[in-house]
């Protein structure tokens, strides 16, 4: 499997490696409570967004595959995230074995179909590259996500507390 992060344009988006210069503003999304209120309990620390930015970056050497920033083209300003990745969360063989999607926007990118453009270009990436199943994880109330989530052909697997575990098999 290559090691390379590809680069996939869209429409209206890039999705790229991250880079060094990307830090600050991944630390500023993740920090702002719209972006977190279906993630974290609390905004991240900049300790805590530097060590996820650094197992993106290592996700990538690691399995072939990860997490890519999201750039507007038309302001070359990066809005979020998606990709995949292993989150060895402990949910069980069923959610565990599988590697789990993500998606994360900054407010300001909510509402314009962004997630959705960026989603499908990477899961058709994936759906050519890696192959198999994917599993994501999302709170029950946040509608937007679970809309998304059933769009890209995602199906319930079963409820973690206000979380619903979802799995997808292959394209929809």
């Amino acid at each position: 499997m290559s090691r390379v992060i590809p680069t996939i344009n869209t429409h209206r988006l890039t999705l790229r490696a991250m880079r060094p210069e990307d830090f600050d503003r991944y630390a500023e999304i993740w920090r702002t409570p719209d972006v977190i209120r279906f993630i974290s309990a609390e905004p991240w620390t900049r300790d805590t967004a530097w060590g996820a930015f650094l197992r993106n970056a290592g996700h990538w050497h690691m399995t072939g595959f990860g997490q890519w920033a999201v750039e507007e083209h038309a302001t070359k300003r990066m809005i979020g995230q998606t990709g995949f990745f292993y989150g060895a969360r402990g949910y069980g063989e069923d959610f565990d074995s599988w590697p789990e999607a993500g998606w994360v926007l900054a407010p300001e990118a909510h509402g314009q179909r962004y997630a959705s453009e960026a989603t499908r270009a990477a899961h058709d990436w994936f759906d050519r590259v890696v192959t198999g199943p994917l599993v994501c994880q999302i709170m029950s109330e946040n509608e937007a996500s679970m809309r998304l989530a059933r769009q890209l052909g995602y199906l319930p697997l079963r409820k973690r507390e206000d979380v619903d575990l979802m799995i997808r098999k292959g394209p929809p």
